[in-house]
């Protein structure tokens, strides 16, 4: 039966931040008081040399969870169990706490376009998502945690509402939330809609980890760059998903035009006052 505690019993780690190549040193040199890092999956399959000897050195101080780009749970083509075995071979050599991907393909035809593609939201589709997240919890013994896309565009196919979408596979599969509040708000720019509509469909106590970043408006519409800092909507919408009882771990997201680790880490920290604060 699917796991109905709260965070699929994962624990809370705290304030966490993204293991980046331009903090490395400064990591190693310092090891900083910070609760926990997330590693982009891909970066650290089929590599070894000087990547992967800072990874085991940081894993060894600092819990780690991993978060990839390349699962493509919504596509057409048939899973791959190849990289679905790196992955888990990863996760367990380092000791991720657990394994996030996002809701949407990445390619078909064995071509990979390194980009994050909308789904239509239809009945197929949603029957199609859940035999390849239940695939995917199989091949790893574990819950995936899918992580709410931000879209630019949508399908006129679509019969469903997004935040609805995640409700329901959550209840068919039994999979988490990876909730990223840039993300409802870019998209809610972007279509139209009310980002409070979407936090409230959703079952906050499947939310094992939350996501903020910074964005580019553009005025018409919003980019997901994760360039920081994080814009005052979004840290709301992260005291308004406190407010409706999510409890779990929060990561800033700064993937572009990243500063020094410092001012990462005081961009971070603002997150435990709008938590706190609600």
């Amino acid at each position: 039966m699917p796991d109905s505690s709260p965070r699929l019993g994962h624990p809370d780690l705290g304030i966490g931040v993204g293991l980046r190549t331009v903090h490395y040193r400064e990591i190693i040199e310092r090891w900083p008081a910070v609760p926990w890092f997330e590693i982009i999956t891909e970066n650290f399959l089929r590599t070894r040399g000087r990547p992967w000897e800072i990874l085991e050195r940081v894993a060894s101080r600092y819990p780690i969870v991993m978060h990839g780009v390349s699962l493509s749970i919504g596509s057409a083509d048939p899973l791959d169990p190849v990289y679905l075995r790196e992955v888990r071979d990863l996760r367990d050599r380092i000791g991720a706490r657990w394994v996030s991907d996002h809701l949407c393909w990445t390619g078909v035809n064995g071509h990979n376009t390194h980009d994050l593609l909308p789904l239509p939201y239809t009945p197929e589709t949603l029957g199609h998502v859940t035999a390849r997240v239940q695939e995917v919890q199989e091949a790893w013994g574990a819950a995936l945690i899918l992580e709410n896309p931000s879209s630019y565009v949508g399908f006129r196919a679509s019969t469903i509402p997004e935040w609805e979408f995640l409700a329901e596979l959550c209840h068919r599969t039994g999979c988490g939330l990876l909730l990223d509040v840039n993300n409802v708000y870019v998209s809610s720019r972007n279509h139209g809609f009310d980002p409070l509509t979407y936090l409230d469909a959703l079952p906050m106590e499947r939310v094992v980890q939350i996501h903020v970043a910074g964005h580019t408006d553009l005025g018409t519409h919003c980019i997901d760059t994760h360039i920081g800092p994080v814009v005052p909507p979004v840290w709301e919408l992260l005291r308004a998903a406190w407010q409706r009882g999510v409890r779990a771990s929060i990561l800033l997201e700064w993937d572009a035009e990243i500063p020094p680790l410092d001012d990462v880490l005081a961009e971070a920290a603002k997150a435990r006052e709008y938590a706190e604060g609600a």
